[in-house]
């Protein structure tokens, strides 16, 4: 088959050439003959690394091997994040957030001995007006919690990730969240469209 043939054989099924290669579907074109209706569905694109870690990587990066619980809990700030109107960057704060305090666990809902009176993902507190111990052993309140504390940080965006964590959750280890920046930011591409 001629390269100019090809091309055009190419962008009618809705492929993009570059460099005479096809590139893959952007798009999925469907037609329903008993109607004569076309319709075209975008794929999801996974989320970018330079926008999930606009300031690269801080540091040497821990990694832990999940369970189902922690996936679930995983899915469940992702879906509270995109519930909240936050980006994918506002998803890799509080995913590496939660693997610092929690390590993804919903600490506290089955009685743990935790410090304090720290429960849930983020291990807030009741003392401290997180909610109650009900509301923040609920992924979704707690991880909306963070979200709106993330929202009060003037200029969070544009913080390196510890230090946008640490200004929602005064912890006394401030420069520790920035360890899990890798897997959060994997672990919001591998399950923002999910």
């Amino acid at each position: 088959m001629n390269t100019m043939l090809r091309k055009s054989v190419l962008a009618i099924a809705g492929l993009t050439v570059a460099g005479g290669l096809a590139a893959g579907p952007l798009n999925h074109t469907t037609t329903d003959t008993t109607t004569n209706t076309t319709t075209t569905v975008a794929q999801a694109t996974k989320p970018d690394t330079t926008t999930l870690i606009p300031h690269g990587v801080q540091g040497n990066q821990s990694h832990i091997d999940l369970n189902d619980e922690q996936i679930a809990n995983t899915k469940a700030i992702i879906a509270a994040t995109k519930k909240t109107g936050m980006d994918e960057r506002a998803a890799v704060v509080s995913i590496a957030t939660a693997l610092q305090e929690s390590k993804l666990e919903n600490l506290g809902h089955l009685g743990d001995r935790n410090d304090h009176d720290s429960q849930g993902l983020f291990q807030q507190r009741p003392s401290s007006g997180w909610g109650t111990v009900e509301q923040i052993t609920d992924p979704e309140y707690s991880t909306t919690a963070f979200l709106k504390g993330l929202q009060q940080v003037d200029g969070w965006q544009n913080m390196p990730l510890t230090e946008a964590a640490q200004t929602v959750q005064v912890s006394a280890y401030p420069f520790h969240y920035a360890q899990w920046e890798q897997q959060a930011a994997d672990l919001v591409t591998e399950h923002w469209n999910s």
